[in-house]
């Protein structure tokens, strides 16, 4: 028997707010995260800017002396989970501990720590390397965290699939509560990659936009003139709920998550193939899992990264998979104002889904000055489009050939 899940929390830090209103504000208003890097000095870098989190207070969070012992992405990831289990009513319980579980992952885990006691290392030997690195670095501890904080008993585990990440938290999420080992899930993505590492190794690997003489308009997707990504960082989280678990308590419904598809490319490390294939599988499993047509759908968050690859090959997918129909859909891509928050990007990305629902907005596409032949359908170009969206569709993909899309409906009692 498979239950129905709804969405009532939701969290997010990220580059344009540090909560989901602001944040909202901002992915409407067409504010761009990107800026000059300040994280680190970056003068020597091929790309200088990314799209940071800024003015993040952790002691909204997290205890102090806590913080200390946490890498900035579980900082992130507390942040966004305590937002959404607020969002929620949840956050000083109504649940029971063993029914509630947390799956949250990142794409990179903690980098920064990486970074740091490594110097130790090489400067001051292997005695002087903390005994916190371990549990500050791997990947899965900003799950683990965020169960102790709400005595969350129920699945925890950390997803990690690149940039598909945190859709594959939310969708596994999905799945836990849908076939009975949990009632409710906390569930997303952090990620706290601005650092020398990444934005030496993605730029060297020219994955990177260059366009360092203008950082709020680097990111374009699905523009002709695009160069590549901008690297954003920050976390998104949501509570997803047994229905009847919500109803019984009177919690506010965001949305229903109705469908889940997954795939793999098995085709190139950091490529894709033709018309992006996996991707169409992952669109097609998703609405198979729901139950929908595809012309039910309204609106689709895609992935689109502002690369040359990906843009053109997301768009030919929603052709092969919506035919004529694909004409009549809403698109849009917020990494446009968000940059690329890799482990993140999912959660803020469905976060976004759940809001246009809510608000009948679509948010835009920003930074579109030339139109890209091979891109041609509605994408939102630069202000934000009035509508009713009973369904939407996330999509995510990620270094490895990872592919999701997940279905959200409009909630009608």
């Amino acid at each position: 028997m498979r239950r129905r899940v709804v969405v009532t929390g939701l969290g997010a830090i990220t580059p344009v707010g540090n909560d989901l209103a602001t944040t909202w504000q901002g992915l409407l208003d067409g504010k761009s995260g990107g800026a000059l890097i300040t994280k680190f000095d970056a003068s020597d870098f091929k790309v200088k800017f990314a799209c940071e989190v800024k003015g993040f207070d952790v002691g909204l969070y997290m205890d102090r002396k806590e913080a200390k012992r946490a890498d900035l992405y579980t900082q992130y990831a507390m942040g966004a989970a305590v937002q959404a289990m607020t969002d929620a009513g949840l956050a000083s319980g109504g649940f029971v501990p063993e029914e509630c579980g947390v799956i949250i992952g990142s794409g990179i885990g903690g980098l920064a720590t990486m970074e740091e006691q490594h110097t130790v290392y090489m400067t001051s030997g292997n005695r002087r390397i903390s005994p916190f690195f371990v549990p500050m670095y791997i990947a899965d501890i900003a799950a683990g965290v965020v169960s102790m904080r709400f005595g969350a008993k129920g699945p925890n585990f950390a997803t990690i699939s690149a940039c598909s990440t945190s859709a594959h938290a939310i969708g596994e999420a999905f799945r836990t509560i849908r076939y009975g080992d949990a009632d409710v899930m906390i569930a997303g993505g952090s990620e706290a990659a601005v650092l020398p590492m990444a934005i030496g190794g993605f730029g060297n690997m020219t994955a990177l936009s260059e366009r360092n003489d203008s950082p709020a308009t680097a990111s374009r997707p699905f523009d002709a003139t695009r160069d590549g990504f901008v690297l954003g960082e920050g976390a998104g989280v949501v509570v997803l709920e047994a229905l009847e678990h919500a109803v019984r308590r009177g919690a506010r419904i965001y949305g229903e998550v109705v469908g889940y598809g997954a795939t793999g490319d098995a085709y190139h490390l950091t490529g894709q193939p033709e018309a992006h294939e996996g991707l169409q599988r992952a669109m097609r499993r998703a609405l198979r899992d729901a139950e929908l047509a595809p012309t039910a759908v309204d609106y689709i968050n895609a992935h689109g990264t502002s690369t040359p690859l990906n843009d053109p090959n997301e768009i030919k997918a929603i052709k092969a998979v919506f035919g004529d129909h694909a004409r009549t859909l809403s698109v849009s891509s917020t990494k446009s104002a968000t940059g690329h928050m890799l482990g993140a990007a999912g959660g803020v990305e469905f976060i976004a889904c759940a809001l246009a629902m809510r608000d009948g907005m679509i948010p835009p596409t920003i930074n579109y000055s030339t139109p890209d032949p091979e891109c041609d359908l509605d994408i939102t170009p630069n202000v934000p489009k009035a509508r009713t969206v009973e369904v939407a569709l996330s999509n995510s993909s990620g270094f490895g050939g990872h592919n999701v899309s997940i279905a959200l409906r409009r909630w009608h009692e």
